[in-house]
């Protein structure tokens, strides 16, 4: 009996165990191939998203001059990053294949 209720106990252990690995957000290769193509192909709606960002945070003045400087630097920023993880994408470059940018794409919140 004792023996049973140990191998149960380790059954649902090792359940456990598997059910936190398989909900964590793992990185790998082709997730980052992946992010780095989206980058490249959106980058430059760094833009108008910085250009709207700061005329609703401050004032459309600051959006236009401020948001246009920041979209542009951006724009480069976001491009740069994309073209980077794509060359890179088959080596864990950072370590764990971790985002180069934040957020990693460009339609995430902040």
């Amino acid at each position: 009996m004792k023996k049973m209720i140990k191998g149960i106990i380790i059954c649902v252990a090792v359940l456990m165990v598997l059910n936190m690995a398989t909900a964590s957000y793992a990185q790998d290769m082709g997730k980052k191939l992946y992010r780095g193509l989206a980058n490249i192909v959106t980058g430059w709606v760094e833009l108008p998203k910085n250009i709207y960002d700061t005329s609703v945070e401050d004032n459309p003045l600051s959006g236009i001059t401020v948001g246009l400087a920041k979209g542009v630097g951006m724009t480069i920023v976001r491009t740069g990053a994309g073209v980077y993880e794509t060359a890179t994408f088959p080596f864990p470059i950072p370590e764990g294949y971790t985002p180069v940018l934040e957020p990693e794409f460009v339609f995430k919140g902040k």
